[in-house]
């Protein structure tokens, strides 16, 4: 806590800098000054909480100090500490607002004690001006969160406090109109959220309410030629100080404090777009209120695609189908959120529909997947995760049932645990329990290869490894994939990738 002495005397403004323990008591002692001019035009600049001051000085006397420096700051706390022992000069430095008037005689320890009493109520002071102010904002969002939400109740008693609470709004609201603004901070958490709340309303004559993992903020409508450039350049000035994107959605502006809900509501519709146009920083309803809508229901062509993405037991497949969808949704200029989750739904549908179908036609396991509809605020959070999360379910669950009811998969897992034998199709068939003839079509129509071309293949990838992965000499690497005849593996290995063992172990 800052002190400042004033007094004209040297030695006593010496004295009471060097024979008080200001620092062992929590005070910082400022440079004294030499008169109450000085410390008057120091005041402003070092903002001393406490000041000890003589009351005679030549110029402007310690009482004239007392008075200019009340006026400027009721709080701060003013000790005389004077030469004379005069009734009349202590009543009137009462008068003046001083904490406490002390003789120059006085010992050091009755000094501090003073000092930590006017610290004391300074600290008293702060607690209470934090507790009214803490008071006064939740008072403030409360009556904001009672104005702007459409379910709760309306009166004209909310008018008239409107007024009160939010003077500066309620002149922004009868020139120019007030916005709503919803906006959210990339991986902030409520805390972060209140002090950007508190930030901006500072700085922009507004008033905020946490609002689902966001805020809201309500803010005079400052339109430029360009429409809402100075919202924009300030959510922009905002993520470059706080090194993290911010977006915000913007309602109509409000004319009359009963139109703010409509604001509000329009600001949220306006939000809802964040998925569908996730460049923008900032979304005005005006912008997106004239569309029309995109269709609900998928093709049959986008159903096959799906269903080829979800049979391939590919996760990554699945996912860039995922995104090529979500991207095909954001191009069509009228999509809004409600038609395009309509249209997602019908996609999901389409995939348990055909889950149903497979699961009766190769007798997989039920119940299906549980059936869960697409989350509004998930896909605003994350629309292909939002997605691919209901969708990956299905492909795991498929992938299941085909590898249970098909004798291929089990095939091809003994061959790669067999890769350093001659392994036959006939020994492989008997090991699935099929006949070797039937066996060599299913394995065909499956993989799209014939038994021999997938074995020798499956060689040649181990071979890869070996070469790339190990010290091996080539003669151990053909042994290991079922070749003893070196010049013969020699030369399957160049027809697979076109270089001798010993020219891709050189290039890898």
């Amino acid at each position: 806590m800052k002190v400042l002495i004033v007094d004209d005397e040297v030695i006593i403004r010496t004295g009471l800098c060097t024979m008080v323990e200001w620092a062992e008591n929590g005070f910082s002692v400022l440079p004294p000054a030499e008169s109450a001019e000085e410390a008057l035009e120091r005041f402003l600049a070092e903002r001393p909480e406490l000041i000890f001051t003589d009351i005679r000085m030549t110029g402007m006397s310690g009482l004239d100090l007392v008075r200019e420096v009340k006026r400027e700051s009721p709080d701060t706390e003013i000790i005389v500490i004077s030469g004379y022992d005069d009734f009349d000069y202590a009543r009137e430095a009462l008068r003046e607002g001083v904490s406490d008037y002390l003789l120059k005689t006085c010992e050091p320890e009755e000094i501090i004690q003073s000092a930590l009493q006017a610290k004391a109520r300074i600290l008293q002071k702060r607690r209470e001006k934090e507790e009214n102010g803490r008071m006064e904002a939740a008072a403030k969002r409360s009556l904001l969160e009672q104005l702007l939400d459409a379910k709760l109740p309306f009166n004209e008693t909310l008018v008239h406090a409107f007024g009160k609470q939010f003077p500066e709004l309620q002149t922004a609201l009868g020139a120019q109109g007030l916005m709503v603004l919803r906006a959210v901070i990339a991986g902030a958490d409520a805390d972060l959220h209140a002090e950007w709340g508190e930030s901006w309303a500072s700085k922009h004559s507004a008033a905020w309410l946490p609002w689902y993992g966001g805020l809201l903020l309500v803010v005079p409508a400052e339109r430029t030629e360009n429409g809402w450039d100075r919202a924009e350049q300030s959510i922009a000035l905002a993520e470059r100080a706080w090194g993290r994107r911010i977006f915000a959605a913007a309602g109509i502006a409000a004319k009359s404090v009963p139109e703010l809900r409509q604001a509000a509501e329009t600001a949220n519709e306006a939000f809802s777009y964040r998925w569908l146009l996730p460049g923008k920083r900032l979304i005005r309803y005006e912008s997106v209120a004239q569309r029309a809508g995109m269709r609900t229901v998928c093709t049959e062509e986008e159903e096959r695609s799906l269903i080829a993405a979800l049979k391939s037991g590919s996760g990554e497949s699945l996912e860039a189908w995922v995104r090529e969808a979500i991207e095909r949704i954001r191009a069509d200029a009228e999509a809004t959120p409600r038609t395009a989750a309509a249209y997602l739904q019908s996609l999901l549908v389409a995939g348990y529909r055909w889950l149903e179908r497979a699961a009766e036609s190769i007798g997989g396991d039920r119940p299906l997947p549980p059936w869960e509809p697409l989350s509004a605020d998930g896909l605003i959070a994350d629309a292909e995760g939002e997605l691919t999360r209901r969708l990956m379910p299905l492909l795991s669950r498929y992938a299941g049932m085909a590898a249970r009811s098909s004798p291929i998969p089990r095939a091809i897992a003994y061959i790669r645990e067999h890769i350093g034998e001659n392994v036959t199709l006939e020994q492989v068939a008997g090991h699935v329990h099929l006949h070797p003839n039937y066996f060599s079509e299913m394995f065909k129509r499956e993989t799209g290869q014939n038994f021999a071309n997938y074995v020798r293949e499956a060689k040649m990838r181990r071979a890869q490894h070996l070469l790339s992965e190990t010290p091996a000499k080539i003669s151990e690497v053909a042994r290991q994939v079922g070749y003893t005849d070196v010049k013969h593996f020699n030369r399957l290995f160049k027809q697979y990738t076109g270089m001798t063992p010993s020219e891709y172990r050189e290039n890898i």
